[in-house]
C-alpha cells in the first residue's frame, strides 16, 4: 500500500456532533458555521499562501481579499482579522511591513477589524488571514443546495493561475497582468449581497482547486450533476494564449489527476481549453446556483454593481454518471 493522500488523512478526522456546529467537515465548505442565537451565526474561516505576484504591497491585499472571499461565499459579513504571516530573515522587515499593509487596507475596506495576529520565521514568505464573519444561521448559504434546473453564474472570468505563472516567467502581457491584479483584489463582496437579494440556493467562490474542483465540490454536497457551456465561461485577457504556449501552473496538472474520474469532456475540447477550467484561481470570483427565473435578475443586479463581466455558465442537472459535464 503506498502512501495516504491528504484527502485520506483528512477523512479521519473527527466530526463533531454539536448540533450548534452548521458547517464543519461534513462537507468540503468555504467556511465553518456556529450558531450563537437564534439569529446569530458565525462564520469563520483561514487562508495562507505564498506570494503570487512581486509588489508585497499588492500582495497583502490579494491574500486578505481572497481570505475574506469565504465568508463572502456563504453569504456572511466580515467582522474581525488576524494576520497569518511567514517570513524569511534574509529579507528586508520593511517588505513584511508592505504586505501587512496592503492586508490592512484590503480588510477596511471590507468594514472588518485587523486585530492582531501571529508571524514565524520560515524559508518563504507566507501571508492570509483568519476571518471571523457574522450571518443570520437561515441565510446561510453553503455548497450543497443546488438543485437541478439552476443556472450557474460565475461572477469573474478564470485565468489568474496561468496569468500569474507567467508574469513569474516575465511573459505576460501588460493589459493581461493589469487585469489579473485587479481582479484579485477585487473584493466578492457586492457578489455576495446581491446573490443573497436573488435567493442563491448554494454558492462557492473559485480558488485553488480551480472551477472544476470547486464544482465538483458543490455537485457532490448537493447531490447533483454540474453541466458547463465551455463556450459561455469567461476568460481574462491574453489567457487562451498563455495556456496554448505551456505557461500552465503545476497545479492545474494536481487539480486534473485529482478529478479525472469526476468530469466528462466533449472530445472537441482541446487539453489547453480543459487545462484552463482545472487552473487555480487566487481570489476568484463566485460561482452561484441560483434558480433558472431568477438568473436574468441575478445578472442584472451584478452588472449594475459593477460586475458586468458575470455569466450563466452552466446549469445543474439531476446526478449522471458524471460529476460534471464540460460541452462545447
Amino acid at each position: 500500500m503506498g502512501p495516504a493522500t491528504l484527502a485520506q488523512v483528512l477523512r479521519q478526522l473527527p466530526l463533531s456532533q454539536d448540533p450548534a456546529l452548521l458547517v464543519g467537515l461534513h462537507t468540503a465548505d468555504d467556511a465553518a458555521v456556529y450558531k450563537i442565537t437564534e439569529d446569530l451565526a458565525l462564520i469563520h474561516t483561514a487562508d495562507f499562501f505564498t506570494p503570487v505576484v512581486d509588489d508585497p504591497y499588492v500582495f497583502g491585499q490579494i491574500a486578505a481579499a481572497n481570505a475574506l472571499s469565504d465568508v463572502y461565499a456563504m453569504g456572511g459579513r466580515p467582522l474581525l482579522a488576524l494576520n497569518i504571516a511567514c517570513f524569511p530573515s534574509c529579507l528586508p522587515v520593511e517588505v513584511l511591513g508592505e504586505i501587512l499593509r496592503g492586508g490592512a487596507e484590503k480588510v477596511r475596506e471590507a468594514g472588518a477589524i485587523i486585530a492582531g495576529g501571529h508571524t514565524v520565521q520560515d524559508d518563504e514568505p507566507k501571508y492570509g488571514l483568519s476571518v471571523a464573519g457574522l450571518a443570520h444561521p437561515r441565510e446561510i448559504i453553503t455548497n450543497a443546495g443546488a438543485r437541478p434546473g439552476d443556472l450557474l453564474i460565475l461572477t469573474k472570468p478564470l485565468g489568474t493561475g496561468i496569468i500569474c505563472t507567467a508574469i513569474k516567467a516575465e511573459m505576460a502581457p501588460p493589459e493581461a497582468s493589469r487585469a489579473a491584479i485587479e481582479q484579485m483584489t477585487a473584493l466578492n463582496a457586492k457578489a455576495s449581497f446581491v446573490m443573497k437579494e436573488a435567493g442563491a440556493h448554494a454558492c462557492t467562490d473559485i480558488t485553488g482547486f480551480g472551477l472544476l474542483g470547486h464544482a465538483a465540490e458543490m455537485a457532490s454536497a448537493g447531490g447533483v450533476s454540474l453541466v458547463f457551456h465551455l463556450h459561455t465561461i469567461p476568460l481574462l485577457p491574453g489567457v487562451m494564449e498563455l495556456a496554448a504556449m505551456g505557461l500552465i501552473p503545476a497545479g492545474t496538472y494536481h487539480n486534473r489527476d485529482f478529478l479525472n474520474e469526476q468530469v466528462s469532456f466533449d472530445p472537441a475540447i482541446p487539453p489547453e481549453r480543459r487545462a484552463i477550467l482545472f487552473d487555480p484561481q487566487t481570489s476568484g470570483g463566485l460561482l452561484i446556483a441560483v434558480a433558472g427565473e431568477k438568473a436574468d435578475f441575478l445578472l442584472k443586479r451584478l452588472a449594475e454593481e459593477g460586475l458586468g463581466e458575470a455569466r450563466v455558465i452552466g446549469r445543474v442537472a439531476e446526478k449522471g454518471e458524471s460529476l460534471l459535464r464540460v460541452e462545447t
